[in-house]
This record gives C-alpha cells, structure tokens and sequence, in this order.
C-alpha cells in the first residue's frame, strides 16, 4: 500500500517548553540562505526569529510534490502492467475499465436524471451531454477501481517526507499520556462545525489509543464566529480550576456559546462560580487566546479543524480509520529512527 497518504482534507471552517523539530526538505539548518554584508545567514537564524515562517511554503511546496511523484506511480504501473499483458497503455485500459463499463442507462432512466438537473433546456437537446457525463463518471470510477487494484498489488513507499513543524507545547493542555510516541495538536474553534464532526471521532481515536497518543488542543477563534472568542476564554478560565477537559467536552457537547450559558456551564461543573465569572469577565486569557489564533496564522493555516501530528501537518476531518493508519505510521516512522541512531 502507498503510505504517507493522508495529509490535507476538505471540511474546514475558513480561516480569512517542548517542541518538534522542524525540517527544511533537502535545506540543512547551517546552510547559507542569504549573505548581507559578507555575513551568510542560515536557516537556522532565519527560524530562530521566525520559527513558522518558512513552513507553509514547505508544506504546499511538498504537497505539490507528492502530488507529482503519486501521478508518476500510476504511470508507471500502467505501463508495467501493460507489458506484462503486451498491450500498449490504452489497450490496457479497454480491456480492465472502458470495457468494463455498464451498457449505457435506459431513456427511462435518462429521464429521470434529466428531471434533476438544473437547465431550462428540453430533454432532447441535452439528452447525449446528459449521456456523455454519464459515461464519463463511470469510467472514472472503473479507472480509480482499477487503480486501486494495481496498487495493492504493488509494495509502494513515497520516500520524499513532509516537513515537520516547530509547534510549541509548553502549558498547553494536553490529554492522554505526555510522553506519547505520538503528539497530535489540534488548532480548532469552539463554533467550527466541522470541529464539532471532528470532536467524537477525536474521542474515539484517543479511547483506542491509550498510551499511546497525547492530544493537545489549541484555540483558532474564527472572525465569523462571534461566540468563540469568549469560549475559548471560558475553557481556560474553567482550566484554571483544573478543569479545562471536562469544560471543553461540555461546550463541544452542548453548543451553548452565550455568556450566560457559559458561566452556567461552570456551575454544573461545580466550578468557583464567582471566581470563573470574574475570570472570563474580565477577559483573563482574552491576549493568550488571541496569541493561538496568531500562531496559527503564522503556520498559514486556511482553516479549522488543523492538526499538527509529531509535527506534520494534517489539515481538515479525518475517519477514525484514516487516523489509526496515521498513527501507526508515526510510531513505525518513530521506531525506524530510534533503530537507525541506535545503529550509528
């Protein structure tokens, strides 16, 4: 199977102490970047005033990479495959997609189609545009399925890594073991609904992986979310009184986002009430909250949910499936690095 394939996926909300070490692609840290004056400047400076500068440009540079590279592995099994059938390419693909297609759908069927799709035009003038993207959506599909096929009967690594961030850890909450092989930060917003989809399969991941996953969560409060600012404030205050997990559950659970709302939260937690009203009143943690939505911008994130896994990045929901592959991936990539110095 292709690994190292689960890295950017749809379903985000717009955004308009410890450490990982971060990696520039094939760029040491001591190499020269810039001279001014005689004086090289190297990455390491550059990172050492402006730690997440350089790494949304790494980022979209590798995954415009990865993208080339996983384009070039169908190529290439295609055309090997089509050797060992002495076929050319396009004959391959008739013989294991085109002529795999289904006869083409009754004009009854076409009908009804047509009945869905939004044009003031008769049936009759858009019948074989109607018919041709039929024809073409299920030869994608035969494509992908045939791809697939090849693929799983290939053992595939993607070599090229993708970069690893510098995501500072210290005094944020973290879940689960601390000294986890895998760390997962999650940079999310109270009022995000695709962080509310996130939030149970979260759960579910950390329940199957105990000892071995920390999770930590930072706030990325969205301009159009009116309520997360003061939410995520309300969690830290709740944290004060070593209770931020269980606030945290409570608003993903609920949704309630008003201040009222909010302090009477505190109050079914058996809080300090008086003490969490004066905290989330007088904005206590506003300047900390705000400091987290900076950082992330500073990373380039376009949007909520955001993971930083052992420093990659993994942007948008993920299935619990998907999440199990990744952290397996981490600890045998971990495992494989400890035996490698371990071997020096």
């Amino acid at each position: 199977m292709i690994r190292n394939t689960i890295l950017t996926l749809g379903f985000v909300c717009s955004l308009s102490g410890t450490s990982f070490a971060a990696t520039a692609g094939d760029v040491s840290s001591d190499a020269a970047l810039v001279e001014i004056d005689g004086a090289k400047l190297t990455l390491a400076d550059i990172e050492r005033i402006h730690p997440s500068a350089l790494f949304h440009s790494r980022n979209v540079f590798y995954e415009s990479e990865r993208k080339v590279i996983l384009s070039f592995v169908d190529d290439y099994l295609l055309d090997r495959q089509a050797k060992k059938e002495n076929l050319t390419v396009e004959q391959l693909l008739e013989r294991h997609v085109n002529s795999t297609i289904a006869k083409d759908p009754s004009e009854e069927a076409l009908r009804v189609y047509y009945e869905g799709v939004d044009t003031t035009e008769p049936y009759e003038k858009v019948r074989e545009q109607i018919l041709g993207h039929l024809r073409e959506v299920r030869i994608t599909k035969a494509k992908v399925a045939y791809m697939n096929s090849l693929r799983q009967n290939a053992k595939i690594e993607l070599l090229v890594t993708p970069p690893r961030a510098e995501v500072a850890v210290k005094a944020v909450p973290v879940r689960g073991v601390a000294n986890a092989p895998v760390t997962i930060v999650e940079y999310a917003d109270y009022e995000c609904p695709y962080c509310q989809v996130a939030e149970p399969i979260l759960a579910k991941v950390m329940a199957e992986n105990k000892g071995k996953v920390s999770f930590l969560y930072k706030d990325v409060p969205l301009p159009m979310h009116s309520h997360a600012q003061k939410a995520a404030e309300a969690a830290r205050c709740a944290g004060d009184q070593s209770k931020f997990w269980e606030y945290h559950d409570t608003l993903y659970a609920t949704k309630q986002f008003e201040i009222p709302e909010l302090k009477a939260a505190a109050r079914q937690l058996k809080l300090d009430g008086e003490a969490f009203d004066k905290c989330l009143d007088a904005g206590q943690h506003a300047e900390e909250v705000k400091g987290t939505l900076k950082e992330g911008q500073q990373f380039g994130l376009e949007g909520t949910p955001s993971f930083f896994v052992n420093g990659r990045f993994v942007s948008g929901n993920l299935s619990a499936e998907d999440w199990r592959k990744l952290i397996d991936q981490e600890i045998a990539a971990k495992s494989a690095r400890a035996k490698e110095t371990a071997a020096r």
